[in-house]
């Protein structure tokens, strides 16, 4: 049985501080105890642009239950400039960028050897249950900063977190040091923990994977949701720019067409599609079943990343009806998942937050048709021309060994072999890459530790780079270009305003008040902000501050 640690009621000061809102917001006026459950949702690769541009069209209590009558922010942003899914969801409940938690991309290079390293990844623990692949994501270890999760079950171990996602780090990074995590196995169809958190699954995982509900959608057909001239506004399917894989690039999609039987294939290709956000909200309802969450009076913490959008995204452009009606069905699938906490946990007993780990930039091929300077740079070629520039200044010899996060890792053996000055070949390389189309700046290790503060991008990519583990040098691409070497699809990882302006949808009446706040605000700030709403600390790292709620008087 949970024992409480800490008051219901927050204090008149604490009040106060959460009363700053701005903007069109109204404030409830009941007092209220501290919630039972945090439900924590991220969408991944998901535009605020998307959540306004479809309003019109969306169902009346999935992310209109938000707009409508919760507490929500216009102008959130990320602080830092390589926008990537690892990096956003550590920032997250942390409230602490790249430069302080270590995790600086999804995956980067070790600075002295040149190996690679996964962002979650760990030798030390493998998957239960299912295959452990080379660098898979099994633990938060590379984590260095602590969680809101973290810091709860340090005071309160009864308290509970919960971190599901499609992805590994999804999962993995919000959950913390202290937390649990489930992952989706896509080559299982399964959703499983590792060796990290526990030796054997409980019950209840054991029950939903048994069940196989993955298979349930073999040869499902992802149909349009409304009648073709709905998606007006949007880019149609089949364009040339748009992936044509796995499950084709046109609605409808059979799912598992031309597959015998559900397989690797299969559960792989289910999460471009809007059935695996479905199947992780399943897996979400079985967790709150299977831990008993939010049903005693500690709070515990659920948090939830949906990994569909992302993949949608990256194969077919946010511009693309495909992107368009992926977003009308995620938001029926939050609707019956509300409704489903409503009943379970009860609709006065939890707090939903609802944020993304960055946005997305439109296809270049698309964007190049509406007149922009848009394109692709080759990361092959620019470290080709890169190595060549350098061995005419510096003599013989592979200077750049790849690209590791977001810059390009220079071989510091080389160098000290050679006597040469690190500081003139960051110098001469970035000489070399300004020279290369579609290229915006390039940042060297002493601008990272100079003092200027008015050189654009130089900001946001000093929060992005941590000493000990990213690369001297740091690319930023133009706008509307893309660091890639694919024929097709969208991607991310800039500090321009289409990669770092995502939703931060609050609700919760007893705590949250309704309305829109125009504050520009960062994601960095919901770590402070829930931990007043359960009456904690920051967690130490943590460099936000809490959010401008109108919140309700206690």
């Amino acid at each position: 049985m949970k024992q409480a640690l800490f008051s219901p009621h927050l204090s008149i000061a604490v009040l106060a501080l959460m009363l700053a809102g701005c903007g069109t917001a109204t404030a409830p006026v009941a007092p209220a105890a501290a919630p039972k459950l945090v439900v924590f949702m991220v969408i991944d690769g998901l535009p605020m642009r998307q959540v306004t541009g479809y309003r019109d069209q969306l169902a009346p209590d999935g992310f209109k239950r938000f707009l409508d009558r919760g507490a929500w922010f216009a102008d959130a942003h990320y602080g830092h400039g390589h926008t990537v899914t690892a990096a956003g969801h550590a920032v997250m409940l942390t409230g602490a960028y790249p430069h302080r938690t270590g995790i600086i991309s999804n995956e980067w290079r070790n600075p002295s050897t040149g190996a690679p390293v996964y962002c979650t990844g760990d030798e030390a623990h493998q998957y239960l249950e299912n295959k452990t692949a080379p660098l898979a994501g099994t633990s938060p270890k590379n984590l260095r900063a602590e969680t809101v999760g973290d810091v709860l079950r340090g005071v309160q171990p009864a308290s509970k977190v919960v971190g599901i996602s499609g992805k590994d780090r999804g999962a993995i990074l919000p959950a913390g040091k202290l937390g649990t995590a489930y992952m989706y196995m896509s080559e299982s169809g399964q959703f499983a923990s590792s060796s990290y958190y526990m030796q054997t699954h409980p019950q209840w995982v054991k029950s939903f994977n048994a069940a196989k509900p993955a298979d349930a959608y073999f040869k499902q057909s992802w149909t349009a949701l409304l009648p073709e001239a709905a998606y007006a506004r949007s880019v149609p399917d089949g364009k040339a720019w748009q992936v044509n894989s796995g499950n084709g690039n046109k609605l409808p999609a059979l799912i598992g067409d031309k597959h015998e039987k559900p397989g690797p294939l299969f559960y792989g290709n289910l999460l471009a599609t809007p059935f695996a956000d479905e199947l992780t909200l399943a897996f979400a309802r079985a967790a709150i079943e299977g831990e008993a969450l939010g049903q005693d009076d500690i709070p515990d913490i659920l948090s939830i990343s949906l990994s569909s959008h992302d993949y949608v995204n990256h194969a077919f452009g946010p511009e693309s009806r495909l992107s368009h009606d992926h977003m009308l069905r995620l938001d029926q699938h939050l609707q019956a998942f509300f409704r489903y906490l409503d009943a379970k946990v009860g609709a006065g007993n939890y707090v939903a937050v609802l944020t993304a780990d960055h946005g997305f930039v439109d296809t270049p091929e698309w964007s190049s048709s509406q007149g922009l300077n848009a394109g692709r740079l080759n990361p092959s070629q620019t470290l080709a021309w890169l190595n060549t520039g350098l061995a005419q200044k510096f003599g013989e010899g592979k200077w750049a060994l790849g690209w590791s996060g977001g810059g390009i890792l220079l071989d510091s053996k080389l160098i000290a072999a050679k006597k040469v000055d690190p500081a003139a070949v960051d110098k001469e390389a970035k000489t070399l890459l300004l020279q290369v189309d579609g290229i915006a700046d390039v940042f060297t290790r002493e601008q990272y530790l100079g003092q200027d503060v008015s050189t654009p991008y130089l900001a946001a990519m000093r929060k992005s780079w941590h000493p000990d583990i990213a690369s001297s040098l740091q690319v930023v691409v133009k706008p509307n270009w893309l660091i890639s070497s694919r024929v097709g699809g969208s991607s991310h990882g800039t500090p321009h305003a289409y990669d770092t302006h995502v939703p931060i949808l609050s609700y919760g009446p007893r705590w949250i008040g309704q309305g829109q706040i125009n504050t520009r605000v960062e994601v960095a700030d919901i770590a402070p902000t829930l931990s007043r709403l359960l009456g904690l600390r920051a967690p130490a790292q943590s460099e936000g501050k809490a959010l401008p709620l109108p919140a309700a008087a206690r």
